[in-house]
């Protein structure tokens, strides 16, 4: 009886030994897992602590899309910005246009962003090396890391080959240039025909969203106003700038076989199905 309540006591030295080494194994594990949260609290240190389980979801979301560098060109009013939201979520992208980010470099006074001020300050125009280089920095944002839309640039020939330039250091390329392309008739309808209640925010259109009551909004009976840039004097100056200065640049993408040209004459719905089918 005695002899079967006794336990068996291994070796000391051995079960000492055993402790140690895996003592030693859990102790290299524990480093690795610390490294391993050390090296990814780097890389998410630039984010918000608020936003900082968002941006893990997203990242877990989106490891798996492929990476790309879109441009998008085309008219005052030809789709871009229903678009863009829309290529931006699917594919896991920021949006880069380049008035909000030199906004937001000289408000945060960068190195960049102090010089382009003073150009603004003076009355001149921010330099194309300026801007690709306000570029550069907005793409070290954790939220660029699989790609990014780029609006309102490259305006012109230079500025493509500086972009251009800029991504080779950095061993990228622009993948698509997607081409908002549309008939000037077309454009001044969509556009002369927008109306708005400002104090709301509500949006018409004389053709395809008229108002109960013209020129007077729905809910509130206040009359509704059409901004500056809608008018067709305007749009007709904004037309021709975009002809002279931007059609070359689609021919100095085209040339690399980068441009989509997309109907965007079409609904948004059926424009959203061949920017899908461009980008796949």
């Amino acid at each position: 009886m005695l002899s079967m309540t006794t336990t068996h006591r291994p070796d000391r030295t051995k079960g000492g030994t055993q402790r140690d080494f895996c003592g030693t194994q859990n102790e290299t594990a524990g480093t690795q897992h610390v490294a391993a949260a050390e090296e990814m609290a780097a890389k998410l240190e630039d984010v918000p602590s608020v936003e900082l389980i968002t941006e893990v979801l997203r990242r877990a979301k989106c490891s798996s899309k492929p990476d790309k560098r879109i441009i998008l060109v085309g008219p005052p009013g030809s789709g871009k910005g229903t678009q863009s939201p829309l290529i931006k979520d699917e594919y896991c992208l920021c949006h880069l246009a380049t008035g909000d980010m030199l906004r937001a470099a000289v408000a945060a006074k960068t190195p960049l962003g102090i010089k382009a001020k003073e150009a603004m300050n003076k009355g001149e125009l921010v330099s194309d090396d300026l801007v690709v280089g306000i570029i550069d920095e907005a793409m070290q944002k954790p939220s660029c890391q699989k790609g990014f839309i780029l609006d309102g640039f490259p305006r012109t020939v230079v500025q493509a080959q500086k972009l251009d330039e800029m991504l080779a250091r950095q061993g990228a390329k622009v993948d698509k240039v997607l081409n908002f392309a549309i008939d000037d008739a077309i454009l001044e309808e969509r556009i002369t025909g927008r109306w708005i209640h400002p104090s709301s925010g509500r949006s018409y259109h004389t053709k395809f969203a008229p108002p109960k009551t013209p020129g007077v909004d729905d809910f509130s009976g206040e009359p509704l106003i059409q901004r500056k840039d809608d008018t067709a004097e305007v749009l007709k100056s904004r037309l021709e700038a975009f002809h002279i200065q931007t059609e070359p640049v689609i021919e100095y993408y085209s040339t690399n076989g980068l441009v989509v040209n997309l109907h965007a004459e079409k609904s948004p719905k059926e424009v959203t199905v061949e920017v899908q089918k461009s980008l796949s």
